[in-house]
């Protein structure tokens, strides 16, 4: 397992110099050693940037920022919060359902893929890309937060206002330095269900994110998912 990436261009002109930092090298190593030891690692190698083949910089217009892939089988596929659409809806996903169904009046999905989201501009961009199978976190301090640090500051420079859903405590440290300015931050607990009646459900995300394209001359995103 490498690191060296199929990456969109638009991408890899933005963020090639991270691949040449040693922190990038140490994590190449610690995933090539940790698949040599028989371990199986979420998603698959090859969706690990999954989320920025998705979206190109230029089309991004919201970006949800998550934590960790799932950690079950079949689960990950790099896009944060999405599951393949033969998966069981995960419990903080069902409620990010629930609250654009109270906020956009839209039917709940009968599944969890958000495939379509990324394809109108939503960066579902997890902070860590990478978790070994049914340990959550494993994956956490090996480099990849620098690297998804590195994303974040360049969306910052964004010249073109985006909106940034920082859920939890975490999504919120990460998003510390995100120039309110220019940017839309909005923030709120985290969608699980130990957190999401503290301020996620009734947070109204989904239209005050879209409120906010359109006043600033973009067009809002279409936050429906077929059943």
């Amino acid at each position: 397992m490498t690191i060296a990436v199929r990456l969109r261009q638009e991408w890899l002109a933005l963020l090639e110099q991270e691949f040449e930092q040693e922190y990038m090298r140490q994590l190449g190593g610690f995933l090539r050693a940790e698949k040599a030891a028989g371990k199986v690692i979420y998603p698959a190698g090859t969706d690990f940037f999954a989320a920025l083949e998705a979206t190109p910089p230029s089309a991004v217009k919201v970006v949800i920022l998550g934590q960790d892939p799932y950690h079950g089988p079949g689960q990950a596929h790099g896009l944060s919060f999405s599951v393949k659409g033969e998966q069981k809806i995960p419990p903080s996903l069902r409620n990010i359902f629930r609250e654009l169904h109270e906020d956009e009046g839209l039917v709940q999905p009968a599944h969890g893929d958000l495939s379509v989201w990324a394809e109108r501009g939503v960066l579902l961009l997890n902070s860590v890309l990478s978790v070994e199978r049914g340990l959550a976190g494993s994956h956490q301090g090996k480099g990849w937060e620098q690297f998804t640090d590195a994303v974040i500051a360049q969306l910052n420079e964004s010249q073109a206002p985006l909106v940034f859903m920082l859920w939890g405590a975490h999504a919120q440290r990460k998003g510390a330095g995100i120039d309110r300015d220019r940017h839309c931050v909005l923030v709120a607990p985290h969608p699980s269900p130990l957190s999401a009646h503290r301020g996620f459900l009734g947070c109204r995300h989904f239209s005050r994110a879209n409120a906010f394209l359109i006043a600033n001359q973009r067009e809002p995103v279409d936050w429906s998912l077929s059943s």
